[in-house]
Protein backbone atom coordinates (compact mmCIF):
# COMPACT_ATOMS: atom_id res chain seq x y z
CA UNK A 1 0.00 0.00 0.00
CA UNK A 2 1.45 3.35 -1.04
CA UNK A 3 2.14 5.85 1.72
CA UNK A 4 0.46 9.25 1.31
CA UNK A 5 2.82 11.99 0.23
CA UNK A 6 3.71 14.37 3.07
CA UNK A 7 3.01 18.05 2.65
CA UNK A 8 6.07 20.25 2.10
CA UNK A 9 6.91 22.22 5.26
CA UNK A 10 8.33 25.73 5.09
CA UNK A 11 9.40 28.27 7.69
CA UNK A 12 9.50 32.00 6.88
CA UNK A 13 11.09 34.79 8.89
CA UNK A 14 9.52 38.07 7.82
CA UNK A 15 11.15 41.49 8.02
CA UNK A 16 10.32 44.83 6.44
CA UNK A 17 12.56 44.34 3.42
CA UNK A 18 13.22 40.60 3.17
CA UNK A 19 11.72 37.17 3.69
CA UNK A 20 14.07 34.36 4.70
CA UNK A 21 12.55 31.04 3.66
CA UNK A 22 13.60 27.56 4.78
CA UNK A 23 12.32 24.34 3.17
CA UNK A 24 12.39 21.68 5.88
CA UNK A 25 12.37 18.59 3.68
CA UNK A 26 14.84 19.90 1.10
CA UNK A 27 17.02 21.61 3.74
CA UNK A 28 17.24 24.63 1.48
CA UNK A 29 17.14 28.30 2.37
CA UNK A 30 16.64 31.38 0.22
CA UNK A 31 15.98 35.07 0.71
CA UNK A 32 13.54 37.12 -1.35
CA UNK A 33 12.38 40.71 -1.25
CA UNK A 34 9.26 41.35 0.80
CA UNK A 35 7.41 42.82 -2.16
CA UNK A 36 4.22 41.67 -3.91
CA UNK A 37 6.08 40.84 -7.13
CA UNK A 38 8.77 38.77 -5.43
CA UNK A 39 6.19 36.96 -3.31
CA UNK A 40 4.08 36.12 -6.38
CA UNK A 41 7.10 34.79 -8.22
CA UNK A 42 8.16 32.61 -5.30
CA UNK A 43 4.67 31.22 -4.68
CA UNK A 44 4.50 30.22 -8.34
CA UNK A 45 7.45 27.85 -7.76
CA UNK A 46 5.77 25.95 -4.91
CA UNK A 47 3.96 22.64 -5.31
CA UNK A 48 0.33 22.50 -4.27
CA UNK A 49 -0.63 22.04 -0.65
CA UNK A 50 2.34 23.31 1.35
CA UNK A 51 2.36 23.91 5.10
CA UNK A 52 3.94 27.27 5.93
CA UNK A 53 4.87 28.63 9.37
CA UNK A 54 5.58 32.34 9.69
CA UNK A 55 6.29 34.45 12.75
CA UNK A 56 3.77 37.17 13.54
CA UNK A 57 5.12 40.69 13.16
CA UNK A 58 3.35 44.03 13.25
CA UNK A 59 2.43 43.96 9.54
CA UNK A 60 5.42 42.58 7.65
CA UNK A 61 4.08 39.02 7.55
CA UNK A 62 0.61 39.86 6.30
CA UNK A 63 1.20 40.05 2.53
CA UNK A 64 2.92 36.67 2.29
CA UNK A 65 0.36 35.15 4.67
CA UNK A 66 -2.64 36.32 2.67
CA UNK A 67 -1.15 35.44 -0.70
CA UNK A 68 -0.05 31.97 0.40
CA UNK A 69 -3.48 31.27 1.88
CA UNK A 70 -5.18 32.45 -1.32
CA UNK A 71 -3.02 29.98 -3.27
CA UNK A 72 -4.41 27.11 -1.21
CA UNK A 73 -1.47 26.59 1.14
CA UNK A 74 -2.02 26.00 4.85
CA UNK A 75 -0.47 28.84 6.80
CA UNK A 76 0.34 28.88 10.53
CA UNK A 77 1.10 32.24 12.14
CA UNK A 78 3.30 31.69 15.22
CA UNK A 79 3.53 34.44 17.84
CA UNK A 80 6.97 35.60 18.89
CA UNK A 81 6.57 34.57 22.53
CA UNK A 82 5.87 30.96 21.59
CA UNK A 83 8.76 30.88 19.15
CA UNK A 84 11.15 32.39 21.71
CA UNK A 85 10.26 29.74 24.28
CA UNK A 86 10.54 26.99 21.69
CA UNK A 87 14.03 28.24 20.84
CA UNK A 88 15.02 27.98 24.48
CA UNK A 89 13.42 24.56 24.78
CA UNK A 90 15.45 23.07 21.94
CA UNK A 91 18.67 24.69 23.10
CA UNK A 92 18.89 27.30 20.37
CA UNK A 93 21.77 29.71 20.89
CA UNK A 94 21.40 32.00 17.91
CA UNK A 95 18.66 34.38 16.88
CA UNK A 96 19.17 35.35 13.27
CA UNK A 97 16.78 35.55 10.35
CA UNK A 98 18.12 32.26 9.02
CA UNK A 99 17.97 30.55 12.42
CA UNK A 100 14.40 31.76 12.94
CA UNK A 101 13.27 30.48 9.53
CA UNK A 102 14.79 27.07 10.33
CA UNK A 103 13.26 27.11 13.80
CA UNK A 104 9.81 27.91 12.39
CA UNK A 105 10.06 25.00 9.97
CA UNK A 106 11.16 22.69 12.80
CA UNK A 107 8.38 23.91 15.07
CA UNK A 108 5.86 23.29 12.30
CA UNK A 109 7.19 19.78 11.69
CA UNK A 110 7.16 18.77 15.35
CA UNK A 111 4.11 20.61 16.67
CA UNK A 112 1.75 20.85 13.71
CA UNK A 113 -1.08 19.05 15.48
CA UNK A 114 -1.04 21.69 18.24
CA UNK A 115 -1.11 24.65 15.87
CA UNK A 116 -4.19 26.28 14.39
CA UNK A 117 -4.16 27.17 10.68
CA UNK A 118 -4.56 30.86 9.92
CA UNK A 119 -7.80 32.05 8.35
CA UNK A 120 -8.52 35.51 6.93
CA UNK A 121 -10.22 37.83 9.44
CA UNK A 122 -13.42 39.64 8.44
CA UNK A 123 -12.95 42.95 6.66
CA UNK A 124 -14.50 44.81 9.59
CA UNK A 125 -11.96 43.25 11.96
CA UNK A 126 -9.06 44.56 9.92
CA UNK A 127 -10.50 48.03 9.66
CA UNK A 128 -11.30 48.32 13.36
CA UNK A 129 -7.95 46.86 14.42
CA UNK A 130 -6.06 49.27 12.16
CA UNK A 131 -7.94 52.30 13.50
CA UNK A 132 -7.61 51.20 17.14
CA UNK A 133 -3.87 50.64 16.76
CA UNK A 134 -3.40 54.05 15.18
CA UNK A 135 -5.37 55.65 17.99
CA UNK A 136 -3.25 53.74 20.53
CA UNK A 137 -0.09 55.18 18.97
CA UNK A 138 -1.61 58.67 19.12
CA UNK A 139 -2.64 58.29 22.76
CA UNK A 140 0.82 57.02 23.69
CA UNK A 141 2.54 59.92 21.95
CA UNK A 142 0.16 62.47 23.48
CA UNK A 143 0.74 61.11 26.98
CA UNK A 144 4.51 61.08 26.51
CA UNK A 145 4.53 64.69 25.33
CA UNK A 146 2.46 65.86 28.28
CA UNK A 147 4.72 64.13 30.76
CA UNK A 148 7.94 65.21 29.06
CA UNK A 149 7.16 68.88 28.44
CA UNK A 150 4.81 69.79 31.28
CA UNK A 151 7.71 70.97 33.45
CA UNK A 152 8.88 73.54 30.89
CA UNK A 153 6.97 76.83 31.43
CA UNK A 154 8.16 78.31 28.13
CA UNK A 155 6.72 75.35 26.22
CA UNK A 156 3.25 75.38 27.76
CA UNK A 157 1.61 77.41 25.00
CA UNK A 158 3.03 75.43 22.04
CA UNK A 159 2.35 72.21 23.96
CA UNK A 160 -1.32 73.16 24.35
CA UNK A 161 -1.54 73.90 20.63
CA UNK A 162 0.08 70.58 19.75
CA UNK A 163 -2.14 68.63 22.12
CA UNK A 164 -5.21 70.36 20.64
CA UNK A 165 -4.18 69.17 17.16
CA UNK A 166 -3.68 65.64 18.46
CA UNK A 167 -7.09 65.79 20.12
CA UNK A 168 -8.63 66.70 16.76
CA UNK A 169 -6.94 63.73 15.13
CA UNK A 170 -8.26 61.53 17.93
CA UNK A 171 -11.76 62.82 17.26
CA UNK A 172 -11.40 62.03 13.55
CA UNK A 173 -10.23 58.49 14.32
CA UNK A 174 -13.19 57.95 16.62
CA UNK A 175 -15.54 59.18 13.89
CA UNK A 176 -13.99 56.68 11.48
CA UNK A 177 -14.42 53.94 14.07
CA UNK A 178 -18.12 54.76 14.32
CA UNK A 179 -18.44 54.75 10.53
CA UNK A 180 -16.70 51.36 10.31
CA UNK A 181 -18.98 49.93 13.01
CA UNK A 182 -22.05 51.27 11.21
CA UNK A 183 -20.91 49.99 7.80
CA UNK A 184 -20.39 46.50 9.24
CA UNK A 185 -23.76 46.49 11.01
CA UNK A 186 -22.17 46.11 14.43
CA UNK A 187 -23.91 48.97 16.25
CA UNK A 188 -26.10 46.64 18.33
CA UNK A 189 -23.13 44.60 19.52
CA UNK A 190 -21.19 47.72 20.43
CA UNK A 191 -24.19 49.08 22.33
CA UNK A 192 -24.46 45.82 24.29
CA UNK A 193 -20.86 46.11 25.44
CA UNK A 194 -21.05 49.86 25.94
CA UNK A 195 -23.90 49.33 28.41
CA UNK A 196 -21.57 47.46 30.79
CA UNK A 197 -20.71 49.74 33.71
CA UNK A 198 -17.16 51.02 33.32
CA UNK A 199 -16.96 50.27 29.60
CA UNK A 200 -16.86 53.15 27.15
CA UNK A 201 -17.58 53.19 23.44
CA UNK A 202 -13.94 52.71 22.39
CA UNK A 203 -13.50 49.69 24.68
CA UNK A 204 -16.85 48.31 23.51
CA UNK A 205 -15.68 48.62 19.91
CA UNK A 206 -12.44 46.81 20.76
CA UNK A 207 -14.36 43.96 22.44
CA UNK A 208 -16.62 43.57 19.40
CA UNK A 209 -13.57 43.59 17.13
CA UNK A 210 -11.97 40.78 19.16
CA UNK A 211 -15.22 38.80 19.12
CA UNK A 212 -15.23 38.94 15.31
CA UNK A 213 -11.89 37.15 15.02
CA UNK A 214 -13.02 33.63 15.83
CA UNK A 215 -15.83 31.26 16.65
CA UNK A 216 -15.03 31.08 20.36
CA UNK A 217 -16.57 28.04 22.07
CA UNK A 218 -16.78 29.70 25.47
CA UNK A 219 -15.65 32.68 27.49
CA UNK A 220 -12.42 30.88 28.48
CA UNK A 221 -11.38 30.79 24.83
CA UNK A 222 -12.26 34.48 24.44
CA UNK A 223 -10.26 35.43 27.56
CA UNK A 224 -7.29 33.38 26.29
CA UNK A 225 -7.49 35.14 22.91
CA UNK A 226 -7.28 38.47 24.72
CA UNK A 227 -4.20 37.30 26.64
CA UNK A 228 -5.93 37.67 30.02
CA UNK A 229 -5.56 34.00 30.93
CA UNK A 230 -2.96 32.97 33.51
CA UNK A 231 0.22 31.01 32.90
CA UNK A 232 0.78 28.53 35.75
CA UNK A 233 4.26 27.35 36.77
CA UNK A 234 4.14 24.84 39.62
CA UNK A 235 6.60 22.06 40.33
CA UNK A 236 6.50 19.78 43.36
CA UNK A 237 6.07 21.90 46.45
CA UNK A 238 7.10 25.04 44.60
CA UNK A 239 4.29 27.35 43.56
CA UNK A 240 5.46 29.75 40.91
CA UNK A 241 4.17 33.21 40.12
CA UNK A 242 0.99 33.48 38.09
CA UNK A 243 1.45 35.72 35.10
CA UNK A 244 -0.78 36.69 32.21
CA UNK A 245 0.02 35.07 28.88
CA UNK A 246 -0.39 38.51 27.24
CA UNK A 247 -1.08 36.98 23.87
CA UNK A 248 -3.33 38.76 21.44
CA UNK A 249 -3.92 42.46 20.91
CA UNK A 250 -2.18 44.65 23.49
CA UNK A 251 -4.49 47.59 22.83
CA UNK A 252 -7.60 45.60 23.75
CA UNK A 253 -5.95 44.61 27.04
CA UNK A 254 -4.98 48.23 27.73
CA UNK A 255 -8.52 49.39 27.12
CA UNK A 256 -9.91 46.64 29.34
CA UNK A 257 -7.51 47.64 32.10
CA UNK A 258 -8.74 51.24 31.85
CA UNK A 259 -12.33 49.97 31.91
CA UNK A 260 -11.55 47.95 35.04
CA UNK A 261 -10.12 51.03 36.75
CA UNK A 262 -13.33 52.90 36.00
CA UNK A 263 -15.54 49.95 36.97
CA UNK A 264 -13.77 49.49 40.31
CA UNK A 265 -15.28 52.81 41.42
CA UNK A 266 -18.76 52.02 40.14
CA UNK A 267 -21.41 50.77 42.60
CA UNK A 268 -22.12 47.68 40.45
CA UNK A 269 -18.51 46.46 40.48
CA UNK A 270 -17.08 48.05 43.64
CA UNK A 271 -17.89 45.13 45.98
CA UNK A 272 -16.54 42.59 43.47
CA UNK A 273 -13.27 44.50 43.19
CA UNK A 274 -12.97 45.14 46.92
CA UNK A 275 -13.49 41.47 47.73
CA UNK A 276 -10.20 40.63 46.01
CA UNK A 277 -8.41 43.57 47.57
CA UNK A 278 -9.56 42.35 51.00
CA UNK A 279 -7.99 38.97 50.26
CA UNK A 280 -4.63 40.70 50.05
CA UNK A 281 -4.33 40.99 46.29
CA UNK A 282 -2.49 44.01 44.91
CA UNK A 283 -4.41 46.66 43.02
CA UNK A 284 -3.15 45.46 39.64
CA UNK A 285 -4.10 41.85 40.40
CA UNK A 286 -7.62 42.83 41.40
CA UNK A 287 -7.98 45.01 38.32
CA UNK A 288 -6.91 42.14 36.07
CA UNK A 289 -9.57 39.90 37.63
CA UNK A 290 -12.14 42.64 37.12
CA UNK A 291 -11.03 43.16 33.50
CA UNK A 292 -11.39 39.41 32.93
CA UNK A 293 -14.90 39.50 34.41
CA UNK A 294 -15.84 42.39 32.14
CA UNK A 295 -14.53 40.48 29.12
CA UNK A 296 -16.55 37.40 30.09
CA UNK A 297 -19.66 39.55 30.54
CA UNK A 298 -19.19 41.15 27.12
CA UNK A 299 -18.66 37.74 25.54
CA UNK A 300 -21.89 36.39 27.05
CA UNK A 301 -23.86 39.40 25.81
CA UNK A 302 -22.49 39.10 22.27
CA UNK A 303 -22.71 35.32 22.10
CA UNK A 304 -26.27 35.10 23.42
CA UNK A 305 -27.47 38.34 21.84
CA UNK A 306 -28.72 39.61 25.20
CA UNK A 307 -28.90 43.01 26.80
CA UNK A 308 -26.81 43.95 29.83
CA UNK A 309 -28.45 43.32 33.20
CA UNK A 310 -26.31 44.12 36.29
CA UNK A 311 -28.56 41.94 38.48
CA UNK A 312 -27.38 38.82 36.60
CA UNK A 313 -23.66 39.49 37.10
CA UNK A 314 -23.26 37.82 40.50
Amino acid sequence: MAMPASRPEIGIDAAKDNLVIHHQGLNQTLTIDNTPQAIRQWLATLPEGCDIAIEATSTYHMDITERAHAKGHRVYVVDGYRLSNYRKGVGGRAKTDLADAQLLARHLHKEKDELRPWSPPPKAYRMLQSLLRRRAALVKARTALRQSLSGEPELKAPLRALIAKMDRIDTLIQKRLKSAVSAAGLQTQVQRCDAIDGVGEITATALVMAFLRGDFKNSDAFVAFLGLDVRVRDSGKLTGKRKLTKQGDTEVRRLLHCAAMSASRHPVWRAFYQRYRDRGLHTTQALVILARKIARTAFALMKQQQEYCPAKLF
